[in-house]
């Protein structure tokens, strides 16, 4: 595997995308699960997965400057409390816009007890969480019980809307009054097909009927990756990640960067709350981000710390839970993608005479064959549970590649030898 292991990290992410797609391009025709691959289902995916995108990206702005951050959860919260409340006064764009300035505000907040007051990274940020749970609870009884539509537990409906975006000529969009032509959907009705009506199928889900602020949340992934890695801002960011010493040594302002990096990183994460409350619904409700922003975290992870790679994590977690919504007779062909999946990563494993990993991946293969074989009808609980299965293979599977910023979560003072 010495051609694998040349190749560099970006050709080995596209390789597995593609892999990936074929995969399930394979699957589509032998189960004949129509919806596996569909535009719908990667545009139900896409919506889904943006909270969990933007939490990882909230997640890799500050470990990359040498914060971990656990306090996004709690940052997701008050972005979701104030984009009710901003888009119920104001309309809906003034809800993301108030949510992104609370969510700075909490990012600075942090900033101040790890940076200033070197508290514990982990200390702080349960703090976060357990005090944005409980003054957004406090708040919704102030401002919106009593409300026409409102409540101790949720908002009353907020105005407005976004607008959706379809790309002419690719997936149908309008040129003034004019309808273009819709390549990408003719390519997908070829269901016959094998390969290309999925990548048109996939195509189509990213340029047709998306919200404008998922436009948005997408554009901040290839931003973040050029400003982080193409700017003298993000080399000093990151060295601030790396080795801080290093970085104060040649005249970098570390404690301003970890500033202005954690309310980035907040501002983030409340824009993930908000799309919740103002984007998949119009209502702020009480625990509504359910916990995802600890999913971006397992994102940043996942993604190594670089942001195409939390954006493959944001959709793998999104993709089971967007086909449960849009067909759950198509839940069983998972059983069959896995099956796919575990069985190359055995052989792959046993080539490398990796012994007791590519057993227990041949050995899973063919748990997931005999459940596809044996279960008509998938439980719920085993949906929702499978991103974080597959998230824990992923892990221990990858393990010695990952690399988290060396500094991260470490204490650290200017001026003081270390």
């Amino acid at each position: 595997m010495k051609w694998w292991n040349d190749l560099s990290s970006y050709r080995r992410a596209m390789l597995l995308s593609l892999g990936a797609m074929l995969v399930l391009s394979v699957v589509r025709i032998l189960t004949d699960a129509d919806d596996l691959t569909s535009s719908g289902t990667i545009s139900s995916t896409l919506r889904v997965g943006t909270p969990i995108l933007l939490a990882g990206m909230a997640g890799l702005w500050a470990e990359r400057v040498g914060v971990v951050n656990i306090g996004i959860e709690g940052m997701m919260i008050v972005g979701s409390w104030l984009g009710g409340y901003g888009a119920w006064h104001w309309g809906s764009w003034a809800g993301i816009v108030l949510a992104l300035a609370g969510g700075a505000l909490v990012g600075l907040i942090h900033a101040v007890a790890t940076v200033r007051f070197n508290v514990d990274h982990v200390v702080s940020g349960i703090a976060i969480n357990v005090l944005a749970a409980g003054s957004t609870e406090y708040l919704s009884i102030i401002f919106f019980k009593g409300q026409q539509g409102g409540g101790e537990s949720q908002s009353p409906t907020g105005k407005g809307g976004y607008g959706t975006f379809d790309m002419p000529f690719l997936s149908g969009g309008r040129i003034g009054s004019w309808k273009s032509p819709d390549i990408l959907g003719w390519i997908e009705r070829k269901q016959s097909w094998p390969l290309l009506p999925d990548l048109a199928a996939f195509g189509r889900g990213l340029t047709s009927n998306v919200y404008l602020p998922t436009v948005l949340a997408l554009a901040i992934v290839p931003f973040t990756m050029w400003l982080l890695w193409r700017t003298r801002f993000g080399l000093r960011l990151r060295s601030s990640g790396e080795s801080p010493q290093a970085g104060e040594s040649l005249g970098v302002h570390i404690n301003k960067l970890r500033y202005q990096a954690l309310a980035v990183s907040g501002a983030l994460a409340a824009f993930g709350g908000a799309y919740l409350s103002c984007v998949l619904t119009s209502t702020y409700r009480q625990g509504q981000t359910g916990g995802q922003g600890f999913i971006g975290l397992a994102t940043t992870i996942f993604g190594n710390w670089r942001p195409f790679g939390v954006l493959r994590g944001a959709l793998m977690f999104g993709f089971p839970t967007a086909l449960k919504y849009r067909n759950a007779k198509n839940v069983p062909a998972l059983f069959v993608v896995a099956f796919i999946i575990l069985l190359i990563v055995g052989v792959v494993l046993l080539l490398r005479r990796r012994w007791v990993g590519g057993v227990v991946s041949l050995a899973i293969a063919g748990l997931a064959e005999f459940a596809y074989l044996a279960i008509e009808k998938v439980p719920e609980t085993l949906v929702t549970a499978t991103p974080y299965v597959v998230t824990l293979f992923v892990l221990a599977g990858a393990r010695q590649q990952l690399r988290p910023p060396a500094h991260a979560g470490q204490p650290y003072r200017p001026g003081e030898s270390h």
